[in-house]
């Protein structure tokens, strides 16, 4: 956490000598070409998710996940600070945001389509569908056709959109074939409503069924060094297929920063970790071998461990996009920046040994 917040201050500070102001200090949030000219988006830190017609691509190679601006991480920030925040991703270059109906539920999507009115066009827009949210709970999982529908136009509206770049179903239903899933999303790609199709947390079968119907651009699952679970046939399949992977959760839920601890503190009504067995204080402190392993790499290269983590991920497929999500500003600045440190192939095989000697307590869910 030492390191972090150390991180934070001299990037800061850093930031000021670079831009001659402080980027945290300009209220016009649409003329930042400072932090544009730091960070230079070239086409060797753009990843492509998916082949073909129907591909997508990534500026830094990774996206920002929106979910914890509005739901679900304890504390609920101020509205206004957090379209500030996508409006400064957007201005950094960063092109990819992702958010679902569940969310809030429903207060991400607005949070989402009020922040990006003004560059809409030039980004790529991600949701989800798949629950039944009843009286604002969800309430099992729905992905019968004429709901798909239903959840589609309800979100176009709250993103203030004509189209959704990239629509996920965010579980698989295993009432509905998944192969009628597929259908209505291919509709709606030929209505214009829908640019690209996505699962989230598919098995390989139900992958290869979805993408023999509409081709499926990419997979969103849970992947980080902390849960490898994709590793093996879910990135082999991807890799057949040409589907792009987006891990979400890639920095665990802040578990990978350090900032974690025995003694933190969850709201249980509006933070699903005080559920997660990887979060009580037993299982965190068992587990933090791995956290000064990642520490230690990153203190010898001038790393936080939020960036090894993020880097090691993107040293694993050039078609992996993670999407690490943030309330602060200098969380995603320190974020875009572990694009820039690459792994050699020592290095890598090392510390990927290192990590994967190290048994974990705790499921993820």
């Amino acid at each position: 956490m030492q390191n972090r917040r150390n991180f934070i201050i001299s990037g800061a500070t850093l930031s000021t000598a670079l831009l001659g102001k402080s980027a945290f200090a300009n209220d016009d949030i649409t003329t930042t070409n400072e932090i544009n000219n730091h960070y230079k988006v070239s086409k060797t830190n753009i990843r492509t998710l998916g082949v073909g017609k129907h591909s997508l691509k990534v500026n830094y190679g990774m996206g920002i996940g929106c979910m914890g601006m509005s739901w679900h991480r304890t504390f609920i920030p101020d509205k206004v600070p957090m379209i500030k925040l996508i409006q400064k991703a957007y201005d950094t270059g960063v092109n990819f945001f992702d958010t679902a109906e569940v969310y809030g539920p429903y207060k991400n999507e607005e949070l989402v389509g009020e922040a990006i009115r003004s560059f809409r066009k030039k980004i790529i827009v991600c949701t989800k569908f798949g629950f039944n949210i009843q009286n604002g709970q969800l309430s099992g999982l729905n992905s019968k056709p004429t709901h798909i529908r239903q959840v589609v136009e309800q979100s176009l509206k709250r993103l203030k959109t004509d189209y959704i770049d990239l629509l996920y179903q965010h579980r698989v239903d295993p009432n509905v074939p998944i192969e009628d899933v597929a259908g209505v999303v291919k509709d709606l790609i030929k209505e214009g409503k829908v640019l690209n199709f996505g699962l989230s947390e598919a098995d390989v079968n139900n992958i290869r069924k979805a993408h023999a119907v509409q081709q499926i651009t990419a997979l969103q699952t849970e992947y980080s060094i902390i849960t490898r679970d994709p590793e093996g046939q879910i990135l082999n399949t991807c890799e057949e297929l040409g589907i792009g992977f987006v891990p979400y959760s890639p920095i665990s839920r802040a578990l990978l920063t350090g900032y974690i601890n025995p003694l933190t503190k969850y709201d249980a009504n509006n933070d699903n970790r005080d559920t997660l067995p990887r979060y009580t204080p037993e299982a965190v402190k068992t587990n933090w071998p791995l956290i000064e392993v990642i520490q230690n790499f990153g203190n010898k290269r001038g790393l936080t461990a939020a960036q090894v983590s993020l880097a090691w991920l993107l040293a694993q497929k050039p078609w992996i996009v993670p999407i690490p999500g943030t309330t602060k500003f200098a969380h995603l600045q320190e974020n875009l920046w572990s694009v820039d440190f690459k792994f050699n192939e020592d290095e890598l095989k090392e510390f990927t040994k290192q990590i994967v000697n190290i048994p974990i307590t705790g499921a993820r869910s």
